[in-house]
Parts: C-alpha cells; sequence; structure tokens
C-alpha cells in the first residue's frame, strides 16, 4: 500500500480535522505547519507509538488490533458511522476485500409505487442506494423543482442539490445539507468505494462542483436517517419538514423517504399545495413515474 490509500487519506484528513486545544493539548508558540494534529500527538492519545502510527497511515502497516482501532476513533473524536468507516477500511487494508456488489436495481416494486399514492398528500419517493430519484407520489416529485427537466437516469438528489440551478436555493441551510450529503455518500461508499455507479456520481460532481470536492476530502461519515429540513420552496414558500428514510428489504439499498408536518400549521399548508397539482402537472408527474 502507499500513501495515497483509502485509509491513509481517511486517517489523515480527520487528523486535520482536530486541533489540539480541542483534545485537551497545549497549542504552544509559533506557527504550526500542521493543520490540525500532528502524528506524535495523535499517536500519543491513542496509546501508540509515533513509528507505528506512521506504518499505518502510510499503508506499511495492515493489521491494527481491533483495540488500536478503537483508540484511534476516540483520538479522533469519530462519531459511530465514521468509526464504523475506519473499521472497514482496515479491513481492506488487510485484504479483506468484500464480493463485487450486484449492479443497482433501478425497478420499485408496484406495491412500494401503491404505498407512495397512499401517503399523499405527504410527499414521498423512493431512492437508490446512491440517491437516484427511481419513484415519488406527485407532492415528491414537486418538491424538487426543475428535476425533471433532466433524463429519469440523471434524476439524482444528491445531483441535484450540488448541480441544478434550483438546487443551491431550495434549502435555507444549504452548507448543513450539504455537508450531510456528502457525507452520507462516504458511508454508502462503506467498504465498496468502487461501486460503479458510485464512482460515477462522485466523479462527476468532483469535476463540477468545488463545493462538493472540498465537503468529500473532509472525509466526515453519517449515515442516512430522520430530522427536520427547512424548504424555501419556489411554488410554495418556506416549509419546515421532518422526514424519515426507511430501509425497503429485499432491494439493492433502495429506501423510502417521507415528509410531514403538524396538520393546523403553514407548514402543512404549503406541503399540501404540493400536492395540488395542475393536469400538465399531473401528466408530468406520470411521465416521471414509468
Amino acid at each position: 500500500m502507499s500513501e495515497g490509500t483509502e485509509l491513509g487519506r481517511f486517517l489523515r484528513a480527520r487528523r486535520a480535522q482536530i486541533r489540539p486545544q480541542d483534545v485537551g493539548l497545549p497549542v504552544g508558540t509559533g506557527i504550526r505547519r500542521t493543520p490540525g494534529l500532528r502524528r506524535e500527538e495523535l499517536a500519543t492519545l491513542a496509546g501508540v507509538s509515533i513509528d507505528y502510527y506512521t506504518r499505518l497511515e502510510r499503508g506499511r502497516e495492515t493489521r491494527p488490533s481491533p483495540a488500536v482501532v478503537t483508540a484511534l476513533g476516540e483520538a479522533l473524536r469519530l462519531s459511530d458511522d465514521a468509526l464504523h468507516r475506519l473499521h472497514e477500511l482496515v479491513a481492506l487494508a488487510a485484504g479483506q476485500v468484500p464480493a463485487p456488489s450486484a449492479g443497482p436495481a433501478r425497478t420499485v416494486r408496484e406495491s412500494v409505487r401503491a404505498l407512495l399514492e397512499t401517503l399523499r398528500p405527504s410527499p414521498a419517493y423512493v431512492v437508490s442506494r446512491t440517491n437516484d430519484l427511481l419513484a415519488a407520489n406527485r407532492p415528491g416529485l414537486r418538491l424538487f423543482p426543475g428535476i425533471t427537466d433532466w433524463p429519469r437516469e440523471r434524476r439524482n438528489t444528491t445531483r441535484y442539490m450540488f448541480l441544478h440551478p434550483v438546487g443551491r436555493t431550495l434549502y435555507r441551510d444549504w452548507e448543513a445539507m450539504a455537508a450531510h450529503s456528502a457525507a452520507h455518500l462516504r458511508a454508502i461508499a462503506g467498504a465498496d468505494p468502487d461501486v460503479p455507479e458510485l464512482a460515477r456520481l462522485v466523479g462527476e460532481l468532483m469535476l463540477k462542483s468545488p463545493e462538493f470536492a472540498r465537503l468529500w476530502d473532509r472525509y466526515d461519515v453519517r449515515a442516512g436517517g430522520g430530522g427536520r429540513k427547512h424548504f424555501q420552496h419556489p411554488e410554495v414558500g418556506s416549509m419546515r419538514l421532518t422526514f424519515e428514510v426507511m430501509a425497503i428489504l429485499r432491494t439493492d439499498g433502495q429506501r423510502l423517504v417521507t415528509y410531514q408536518a403538524r396538520p393546523g400549521t403553514p407548514d402543512h399548508d404549503a406541503m399540501l399545495l404540493l400536492d395540488m397539482a395542475s393536469p400538465e402537472d399531473a401528466a408530468l408527474h406520470e411521465g416521471a413515474e414509468r
């Protein structure tokens, strides 16, 4: 292995994000040439020798014990998701390569499509493991203005956020949502970073979006889940919606995403407007579903 390995890049990127004062170390005087922690500082915090850590970061040591990996995770202040990713990278460094992934499953079961309709007027849609938009009910599709201007094979919620003209203004807290989206892709990568559809998406975003490239290089990892999003929708205005993300069994990573708001609130009223489509909107929706 070389210094260009995924494990080495992960360790260096996360080490650069920890300031000495964050972990109780003295800042000292003079100019620090290294962003974040020095190697010897991290090694001390993790309870390993500087030589051992350097060999690990450079790929010359490939079989650290689980206790060492956990100690490194604590020293780097990793989240549970990021620590899981570190364990995956260590397994890869040791040659424990997983079986190649099957191709992406883009067919959405008819029962799931029917479920999307029963969820109206709540926006709901189905995405692939790399966030391709595979199916949506009417409000779910209208939640992303202009996404149907793209061919079906390019409709991806992450691509929309970074590359669509409306994507940058749709979210009131775009910076936070963008950081979460990039970290979620890192989690998807898991132990299979070369899965073709992920490699194509990341490659495109790295070339076309400096913001994505910056966030991707941070090596933040965060699994998807529920939460709250604040939309500034060009058609219905401000909406603060809670959302849930649920895995669909017997698929290759498909997930169902649903949004909701408390009845009687302006957020709920705005959400209802998404389901009040014109006949032209309805025809567009039918074409997007099939």
